[in-house]
């Protein structure tokens, strides 16, 4: 259906204005860890925020659904500046509520196999506070779009909570260059 990616614009817009989203977690908060599957160039493998941070800085950015337009967009984004964020020493982990067949796909066609994504569980969206929600209270299956900068030590050090995907990834890479060197 050509007129697919405009149908799913207008429906994710419908709800940035029917739903609310929790107030995101604030910098200086310690980041709830997890361990969740996640998928990388199509491949499956065991994620925990925890040994990741043992790396180095974490971007954990969520976002509504795969292959939807700002989705694939903001994933090409973080594709062309994964070499930027790595040489900051950051790891970045793209997080949905999709299932992980559907993160598998889009781990290879949209995130180009340079960078993985993860299942955001109900436990996780809701630790996270991105949940988008019905104004009754009831919880939407999509996450708000919401990128977190998580310093090694595991504290938030950088929010950015934004229906428009544009700024993500520059205010996220700004934000991990100015963390305090390793």
């Amino acid at each position: 259906m050509k007129y697919a990616p405009m149908l799913a614009i207008a429906a994710l817009a419908a709800l940035s204005f029917s739903v609310t989203a929790h107030a995101q977690l604030a910098p200086g908060a310690r980041a709830p860890d997890f361990a969740t599957q996640a998928a990388m160039g199509g491949n499956d493998f065991p994620f925990k925020l925890s040994e990741a941070l043992k790396k180095g800085p974490v971007v954990l950015y969520f976002y509504p659904k795969a292959f939807t337009p700002g989705c694939t967009m903001e994933a090409h984004a973080f594709a062309a500046a994964i070499d930027d964020f790595h040489k900051a020493g950051a790891t970045v982990m793209g997080m949905s509520a999709d299932d992980l067949p559907t993160l598998k796909r889009f781990s290879t066609s949209e995130c180009q196999s340079k960078f993985p994504v993860a299942v955001a569980s109900p436990a996780i969206v809701e630790a996270y506070h991105v949940a988008f929600r019905k104004p009754d209270g009831t919880p939407l299956p999509i996450t708000n779009r919401t990128s977190y900068v998580i310093a090694r030590d595991g504290h938030i050090s950088f929010v950015h909570s934004n229906l428009d995907w544009h700024d993500h990834v520059k205010l996220t890479l700004a934000a991990v260059q100015a963390l305090p060197a390793r």
